[in-house]
């Protein structure tokens, strides 16, 4: 097949499976479903420390952890999936539309949560204690 006949439908392909797949769903952002999936993507990360509980998000977009051993983590979606971290070394600042968390860490340096103002305390607060 010619050159200037296959670049065609190979462009025309790529943007056809993008556009279905866009059609049927699959390009929203990920969301957690309830704390129940928020607690099981913290145990895939960190097994060795459990979580008892798991607070969300307004957006669902993120899930504050309390460990059985007092501390805190964090689950947050990243594309199609979760990435959890515990809250041991980071900075803590406010923004205009939530908490932005400075992880000392190379993997996830920065997580930006979107809160209402109503969220906000209750989250910093359980986070600095």
């Amino acid at each position: 097949m010619p050159l200037n006949v296959l670049l065609p439908v190979v462009v025309i392909g790529i943007i056809g499976i993008a556009v279905i797949l866009h059609m049927i769903g699959l390009t929203a952002p990920r969301r957690l479903a309830d704390k129940a999936e928020a607690l099981a993507a913290w145990a895939r990360e960190f097994p060795e420390s459990p979580a008892i509980d798991a607070r969300l998000s307004a957006d669902q977009r993120a899930a504050l952890i309390e460990c059985a051993d007092g501390d805190a983590g964090l689950v947050w979606c990243f594309g199609a999936d979760t990435v959890a971290r515990p809250l041991v070394d980071f900075d803590l600042l406010d923004t205009e539309t939530g908490l932005d968390i400075r992880l000392h860490d190379v993997a996830a340096p920065r997580v930006s949560v979107a809160l209402t103002p109503e969220e906000r305390p209750r989250w910093k607060g359980f986070i600095l204690a």
